[in-house]
């Protein structure tokens, strides 16, 4: 192994937490930063509505996507075990076993994609102006998704092994090329959101085609291979064993969020454009949050696997008040300037960044509870359990959301955009106090049983 493998188990922790993750939070920001671009060239380019097409398309391509993202999580951790444990062959055949997987995952994606975009914008009550554009977007961005999980696989499997910097760099030149594209498929070729979509599409190749390159340079276990490639069962049972179940996880999760954009969509066109916006613009302040949690993943497993339990209670706090610092900083200072940030989406409605505030001013000052939430999930994932976060995001995110839609929602007096909002911030809460009592409580077996061995 690379001596930068073994850094989580080693060292001073603070340290090697802030340095692991920034290169996350930079990947993350700038894969926004791309997507934003879409959305401001067909915002400038092509109007309000097409801005509120892409918008629409969010929530059901998270859903699809997110499900098989999360055996790129299984892989990741299965991984970040082999490591800490010094079990190369494992991981030599868990990285052989994820790319054979990205491909198949990829192609049921396309696939499904490809055909019931337009079926699945119908049930969530996409307007019907915006309709058609939409479903462009989405068959055009489903034709890429098997390049797309490459991406996320090898990426899982790259910080596994301690290197963030390598995505960050790969897509950096993709999200470049992205831009480009955009620019010369809307304002030359006069494309719209197709034009966007492509652009995308493209781009996630070339990000794909990297990625495998980084994984066929390395000369540690997680060296690739093209020859040695296969679907070992015990690997793929391990993957599949973590990654399924937080995948679930993030489709459930993304239920709710489409079962609200639904509601959201109700509220007419003006209200979907604000909506879009301002969504885009909290996902540069969830992402920074969220790359906590693929830290805490795993740092948590590679120590697991070298059986450091001390260290793995560090990470816990110095992941949770990283991202609470982090998600109340980044919130309000995108909310004091929240006006001027929609005015760069939306140039052709003052209602719609009207509206977009109004989400913002719900969502950003509590949106630190979310980064809590994502944080303690990655904990329990990292100690190799995948089904209880699960269990629990279908009873604290997924059930309460329902419930509030289908009871309080009805209800005319709350039947508002902030009721709406509000939904979230109690779900939130409500979730990471079930999974950090859990993971405490795991933990506290796991030293039990290794105190009888």
């Amino acid at each position: 192994m690379q001596s930068k493998s073994s850094d989580m188990c080693e060292g001073p922790l603070i340290s090697r937490v802030i340095l692991y993750t920034i290169p996350i939070i930079l990947t993350g920001i700038l894969q926004l930063l791309f997507n934003a671009a879409d959305l401001v060239v067909v915002g400038r380019c092509c109007g309000s509505n097409s801005v509120g097409a892409v918008g629409a398309t969010g929530a059901i391509i998270n859903l699809m996507v997110n499900l098989f993202i999360g055996l790129s999580v299984g892989a990741g951790v299965t991984v970040a075990h082999g490591i800490g444990s010094g079990r190369s062959e494992d991981v030599r055949r868990t990285v052989h076993t994820a790319v054979p997987t990205a491909v198949i995952s990829g192609a049921i994606l396309t696939v499904i994609g490809v055909l019931f975009s337009e079926t699945f914008l119908r049930m969530m009550n996409t307007p019907p102006e915006q309709l058609n554009l939409a479903a462009s977007y989405m068959r055009i961005y489903f034709c890429g998704t098997i390049a797309s999980m490459l991406y996320n696989f090898g990426s899982a499997i790259l910080r596994a092994a301690g290197d963030t910097k390598s995505p960050l760099y790969f897509l950096t030149a993709a999200g470049v090329l992205n831009v480009i594209l955009n620019l010369i498929f809307v304002i030359a070729f006069r494309m719209d959101v197709a034009g966007v979509a492509l652009a995308t599409t493209v781009s996630q190749v070339v990000s794909a085609a990297l990625i495998i390159r980084a994984l066929m340079k390395r000369d540690d276990a997680c060296k690739l291979e093209l020859k040695k490639i296969h679907i070992y069962g015990r690997q793929l049972k391990r993957i599949l064993q973590i990654g399924f179940p937080a995948g679930i996880q993030s489709s459930l999760f993304a239920i709710s969020n489409v079962i609200i954009q639904s509601s959201i969509n109700s509220f007419g066109s003006v209200v979907t454009s604000g909506n879009a916006a301002a969504q885009n613009i909290e996902g540069f302040v969830y992402t920074s949050m969220n790359s906590y949690s693929q830290t805490a993943l795993n740092f948590t497993g590679q120590n697991y696997g070298a059986g450091k339990l001390d260290r793995i209670r560090k990470i816990m706090w110095v992941c949770l008040i990283s991202v609470f610092v982090t998600g109340l900083a980044l919130g309000l200072t995108a909310l004091f300037f929240g006006r001027s940030l929609l005015s760069i989406y939306i140039t052709d409605s003052e209602k719609a960044i009207d509206y977009g505030i109004i989400r913002m001013t719900y969502i950003m000052i509590p949106y630190f509870l979310c980064g809590l939430m994502d944080v303690a999930t990655g904990l329990i994932r990292g100690l190799g359990r995948s089904v209880l976060p699960m269990l629990i995001t279908i009873a604290g995110v997924v059930g309460m959301r329902l419930g509030w839609i289908y009871i309080v929602f009805r209800i005319p007096e709350y039947h508002t955009l902030k009721s709406l909002y509000l939904s979230y911030l109690i779900s939130w809460a409500m979730t990471f106090a079930a999974e950090i009592i859990v993971f405490i409580v795991i933990m506290r077996k796991i030293k039990n049983q290794r105190m009888k061995q």
